[in-house]
This record gives C-alpha cells, sequence and structure tokens, in this order.
C-alpha cells in the first residue's frame, strides 16, 4: 500500500490562505493569525527570494510599497502594517484604511501605494511570501516633516551703531531636526541653535548676537532652513533700522573757483545726514566771534565784502538724538590784486619763454646754414694756400 502524500509547508500555507481569505469576515482574522503562528513553526531553509526596499516620504505625499520575490513559485504574498495587521493579502485588502491602494499584484510583485502619509504612519511594514520555509522581510517607511512655522524676533526694531543686539529665529515642529544659517545681506553669520525634542518631533532655536553700524541700516537679516523635506531656500528675514550720529561736510557755494579776495562776497554751506535726521545745524567761528556782517541762515552762512579780519577756521555743528559731530572750514583772504599779480606774472613767463625759444632756433639756422657754407668752399680753400711747383 502507498504511502500517502503529505502536502508542504508552502501547500497548506496557500491553503490556509486562500480559506481566511473566503471566510466571514469575524472569522477572517482569526484564521490569519492562525496561519501566521503556523508559519512561524515551519523550520528556516536556505535562500531568500523576497526583497524589498526602504521608503522615505515627505508628510502628506504618497509612499509606495513594493513586495518583490526574485524566483516566483506562485507562492502567496502578503503585506502587514507595523502592528502585524494584514494590509494586502493577495489582491485582497482586509484593512478598512482606504489609503491603501493596489498598484500592481502579480506572482512576482505585491505593489501597493499609501496616500497622505501622516507620521502615524512611519514604522516597519513586513513582506510574507508563504513558501516553504515562510519567507519575510522588512521595509521601514521614514516621513520626513517640514518646519511647521518660520518665525524670526529682534530684540529692538531700533538700535543705535556700535549697539549689540539679540536676533532669535524658531524653525517649529519638524523631523528630522532642521538646520539653520544666518546672513546679513549677502555675508554669512555665525549662530548658536538650541534643538527640543518633543513627541518624535523637532523645534530648533537659533541666535544670533549682532553689533550694529551705520552701514548696516536698512540691511536686510536673513534665517535661512535647511531640511531634507524643503525644496530651494526656506526662509524668512527682517530689515535692520539702525540710528546713527550726523556726518557734516561743508561745502564753498560762493565763490564757484578762485580765490577768496578782499571785497568778495563768500558763501558756506553745511550738509549734515543722520538717523534721525538732524534738528539743529549751527555756525560757529573757532577761537574768535563771529563777524558781525556775516548773515547765518540755517545751513548757509554768508560773509559780503571780505576783509583780512575775516581770516580764520569756521565750523558747522551738526546734532540729533543719537549724537554730535562737525566740520572746519579754514578761510584765507587775500590782497584784491593777488589774482591779477598772479595772472601777470604768468604772461611775463609765457613772453619770456617765446623770445628764447626764437632766439635759440634762428642761431641754430645761422649754424646750418654757415656749416653748409664752408662744406661748399673747402676745396677753393684748399687750392689757395698750397705752395706753387716749378
Amino acid at each position: 500500500m502507498a504511502s500517502p502524500v503529505l502536502p508542504s509547508g508552502s501547500q497548506c500555507a496557500a491553503a490556509a490562505a486562500v480559506a481566511a481569505a473566503a471566510a466571514p469576515p469575524g472569522l477572517r482574522l482569526r484564521l490569519l493569525l492562525l496561519l501566521l503562528s503556523a508559519a512561524a513553526l515551519i523550520p528556516t531553509g536556505d535562500g531568500q527570494n523576497l526583497f524589498t526596499k526602504d521608503v522615505t516620504v515627505i508628510e502628506g505625499e504618497v509612499a509606495t510599497i513594493s513586495c518583490q520575490v526574485n524566483k516566483s513559485d506562485d507562492s502567496v504574498i502578503q503585506l502587514l502594517n507595523p502592528n502585524r495587521q494584514t494590509i494586502y493579502f493577495r489582491d485582497f485588502r482586509p484593512l478598512k484604511d482606504s489609503r491603501f491602494q493596489l498598484l500592481n499584484f502579480s506572482s512576482s510583485e505585491l505593489k501597493v501605494s499609501l496616500t497622505n502619509v501622516s507620521i502615524s504612519d512611519e514604522g516597519r511594514y513586513f513582506c510574507q511570501l508563504y513558501t516553504d520555509p515562510p519567507q519575510e522581510s522588512y521595509t521601514t517607511i521614514t516621513v520626513l516633516v517640514p518646519p511647521r512655522n518660520l518665525m524670526i524676533d529682534i530684540q529692538k526694531d531700533t538700535a543705535v551703531e556700535g549697539e549689540e543686539i539679540e536676533v532669535n529665529c524658531t524653525a517649529m515642529a519638524s523631523k528630522p531636526a532642521t538646520t539653520i544659517r544666518w546672513f546679513k545681506g549677502n555675508k554669512e553669520l555665525k549662530g548658536k541653535s538650541e534643538v527640543e525634542e518633543w513627541s518624535d518631533m523637532y523645534t530648533v532655536t537659533s541666535q544670533l548676537m549682532l553689533k550694529v553700524h551705520k552701514e548696516d541700516d536698512g540691511v536686510p537679516v536673513i534665517c535661512q532652513v535647511e531640511h531634507p523635506a524643503v525644496t530651494g531656500n526656506l526662509q524668512t528675514q527682517r530689515y535692520l533700522e539702525v540710528q546713527y550720529k550726523p556726518q557734516v561736510q561743508i561745502q564753498m557755494t560762493y565763490p564757484l573757483q578762485g580765490l577768496t579776495r578782499e571785497g568778495d562776497a563768500f558763501e558756506l554751506t553745511c550738509e549734515a545726514t543722520g538717523k534721525p535726521q538732524p534738528v539743529m545745524v549751527t555756525w560757529v567761528r573757532v577761537d574768535d566771534e563771529m563777524p558781525q556782517h556775516a548773515v547765518l541762515s540755517g545751513p548757509n552762512l554768508f560773509i559780503n565784502n571780505l576783509n583780512k579780519t575775516d581770516n580764520g577756521t569756521y565750523r558747522c555743528e551738526a546734532s540729533n538724538t543719537v549724537g554730535k559731530a562737525h566740520s572746519d572750514y579754514m578761510l584765507y583772504v587775500y590782497d584784491s590784486r593777488a589774482g591779477e599779480e598772479g595772472a601777470i606774472g604768468a604772461v611775463d613767463h609765457a613772453v619770456i619763454g617765446g623770445v628764447v625759444a626764437v632766439v635759440v632756433f634762428a642761431m641754430l639756422c645761422l649754424l646750418i646754414i654757415l656749416g653748409r657754407y664752408f662744406a661748399r668752399h673747402k676745396g677753393l680753400f684748399s687750392l689757395t694756400s698750397s705752395p706753387r711747383i716749378k
């Protein structure tokens, strides 16, 4: 009598799996759990034909899980979630989560998509192949969460030049933790970051201590975030507002050029800029009193009919809430004919130079003429001076 042929482990597992798929919903889960327990008792053999890959996905996007069989023998493939609940058994989905959708089912692949991924979907997903012995492989889904909010805060809305201020930037609720970089205009600066973890999410706060100067007024301070879930530059910025003391310059508006001579009119204009704009611009004469005939009108100083007693240093002073500044102009009054004598002297020198040039040119011409003359009469002179031969 022939011995009965016993079914293999894979055949038993496949038959049990088919029975579980056809069972009523209330009994189906129990049969599947029994099937998994039985499969775990089957001894492990050599060779692994079941493969899968880890998945990294951004929160809210779609993750694709693929269970692939290298050498298919028509064994049953199923996919389980991190809680060991069956997502797909062959092409049947026992799990009620409709975000899981079948993309492909064949004897060599079970491919499933998971839409609208959230942080709770992260973990290990198991692919099982009911061969003899059964095989199992897992894929890890990693969910990236970009920063939910990016905020920059400046300690003082308005700073004074030379002052050190504190600037903070916070990137909230990201996974993994973000990297924060600081820029002042196009120049990168170094800050100090602290990371706070809560429920697998990370909040990063970076502190920047910045000493400001008047050149920084209107320059943006930029907080830039680098994160694997962020494409391009995610950044926020604040513009610096820096107050600084006045800058003072003096311009001579009359005469526009030439010397300041006795009897002439003379005018200076004081240009003062600062933040806030200077409200007080005053003229003083250093180490002496202002001439009685000087006229002061805001930033302008006007002196008519200059004389030698007006010589001296004139100072423009400007002030604002930050500080004071000044600029000096030294006035020297020349004699009334100083410019004319200079012009006459210049003319005399020009005339003398012209006469010397003409004389030199005439002498050169005379030398050339004499040289050519002597060259032509050289033979005649030699003949006349030679003795006669008898």
